[in-house]
């Protein structure tokens, strides 16, 4: 029975069928290239983080802030035409934060 497994079981055997298709001379590289593609996953959110800061705490006014926000929403793929600066800031703070 399915429930009768534990997270911990279900971690093995997928390590083990993936340790099957990949083969163990493989299996380092993969491991090495995942590390690399998620730090350099952090630095973007680190970036885009202290972009959404600078824009937030920005003093020269709403157009330079809404320049930034802009910037920082086309960064992540988020369309700007018709929001407000508000709608932004929320649609920016939701992604980075997924």
């Amino acid at each position: 029975m399915i429930s009768s497994i534990g997270l911990t079981e279900w971690l093995w055997i997928a390590l083990f069928i993936l340790l099957l298709l990949v083969g163990a001379k493989k299996l380092p590289e993969l491991a090495k290239a995942l590390g690399r593609a998620t730090g350099e996953f952090q630095k973007g959110r680190i970036e885009v983080e202290k972009e959404l800061r600078e824009a937030t705490q920005a003093s020269s006014g709403p157009a330079g802030e809404r320049e930034r926000l802009e910037k920082a929403a086309r960064e992540l793929g988020i369309q700007t035409v018709g929001k407000t600066d508000q709608q932004l800031k929320e649609e920016i703070a939701k992604a980075v934060s997924s």
